[in-house]
Order: C-alpha cells, then structure tokens, then sequence
C-alpha cells in the first residue's frame, strides 16, 4: 500500500498517524458569478412579491403573478423559491432589514435630534414597504398559514428592534422602560397616522400638530429631560 503525506509506517513506533485531510470544495470564479446571479434573481423576486402587494394586494399576490412581475418564467422562479411561502418569508426578512437598516441611519443622522427622528421616520412610511408590509399584516388576521409565518418572524423583528434601539440610545439605558414607552409611541401614532392618511381617515392639516404632539412627547420622556426639569441627576 503505497504511504500517504504526513503518514507513518506502522514500523515507526513513536510517531502518530494523522489523517488526511478532506478535500475542499474549489471555489472557481464561474461559481462565484453564479452565485451572484442567483442572488440578484432573488433580490429581484422579492422586489416584484412587494411591488404585487402594493398594486394588488396579498389575496391577488401569487407565484405567477410574482413572476411575471419580476420577468420571469414561474420554472425559473421556483429554481430559487420553492414555493408561495418561501418568497414570503424572504419578503418579509427584506421588509424588516429595511426597517432596521432605515432606523440607524436615522438614529445616527439626527442624534440627540428628535424632531428630525420623528420627520424620518414618518418619510420612512411613505415608501411602498409599509403598505406591503401591513397587507400581510393584515391579511394574516383571517389566514392562519401565514400567521405562522409572519408572527414569530415579527417577535423576533420586535426584540431585534428594541435591542438597537438601546444601542443607539445608551443615555436611556438607566430608563429601558422609557425607551420602550417611546418606541412604542412612535410606532403607534405614526403608522396609524399613515393607514389614516391612506383611507382618508385623517385630514392633511392634522398631520404637521400631530407630529409636533409626538415629538414633544418623546422628548418629555428622555431621562436628561427629566433630570433637567427637576434639576437632579438621575440614579
């Protein structure tokens, strides 16, 4: 039997026998751009499943609507989706990482600036993400596979949310439960102003005092506020 690299005999008495190694995968530069393609296919699926929400709503967004959006044949597109719930998931993982990514671009842009942070965010709610968004939302009420999905994919969404939320606020960290309070107020009134604004259920003058109502709010509920008003530094 012929001997392999970095293998003893068994005649050599002392020595340990190492195993050869496995043999890795080679990465070519063909499989690099493929992998890239089929990325940017995917990108482009889910960029078609939220325009289908916008347009047509969750009940009329299927896979060959989808993929007659995205330009595709429906085989093509089940090349990468296996099927209606797998491109939803993918959605709805596209849907929050925008919102996150929106949050700290925000929180960093407007430090210490609330009345920017609330006009940022209110931009954030004018773009076709939040409608789709809260089309699943909604339609996963009365449907109960994709509460399945949507729910537990959102709890995570929350904890994930809240957790950047102290990272980018650290002066709140003493007060996490004003933090949570003015999160919550934010995202309250804010997108119920917006699902308002889209059914005509709140004039447009309304908009600018209510924003001003929020923002006076929140900052009623910093910590250094607080400390500043009764002239202490918090504990």
């Amino acid at each position: 039997m012929t001997r392999t690299a970095k293998q003893a005999l068994p005649s050599e008495p002392g020595i340990a026998v190492r195993a050869a190694r496995p043999a890795q995968p080679r990465i070519t530069r063909q499989s690099g751009r493929q992998e890239l393609k089929s990325a940017a296919t995917r990108e482009r699926l889910v960029e078609a499943t939220i325009r289908c929400l916008v347009k047509y709503g969750y009940a009329k967004t299927v896979t060959p609507l989808v993929a007659a959006e995205a330009g595709l044949s429906r085989g093509a597109m089940l090349h990468h989706f296996a099927n209606g719930d797998a491109l939803i998931r993918a959605t709805i993982v596209e849907l929050h990482a925008r919102r996150l990514n929106a949050f700290r671009r925000a929180s960093q842009a407007h430090a210490g600036d609330v009345r920017g942070m609330v006009r940022d965010f209110w931009q954030q709610l004018q773009k076709p993400g939040f409608i789709a968004f809260q089309e699943l939302a909604m339609a996963a009420r009365t449907d109960a596979a994709l509460a399945a999905i949507l729910l537990p994919m959102q709890a995570e969404f929350s904890a994930r949310f809240q957790s950047l939320a102290g990272e980018l606020y650290p002066e709140w960290i003493r007060r996490p439960e004003r933090l949570r309070l003015a999160m919550a107020l934010s995202q309250v009134l804010m997108e119920g102003m917006r699902i308002a604004s889209l059914t005509g259920a709140v004039e447009e003058s309304l908009i600018e005092p209510l924003l001003d109502f929020l923002e006076a709010s929140v900052t009623a509920l910093r910590p250094d506020e607080t400390a500043a008003r009764s002239g202490t530094v918090q504990a």
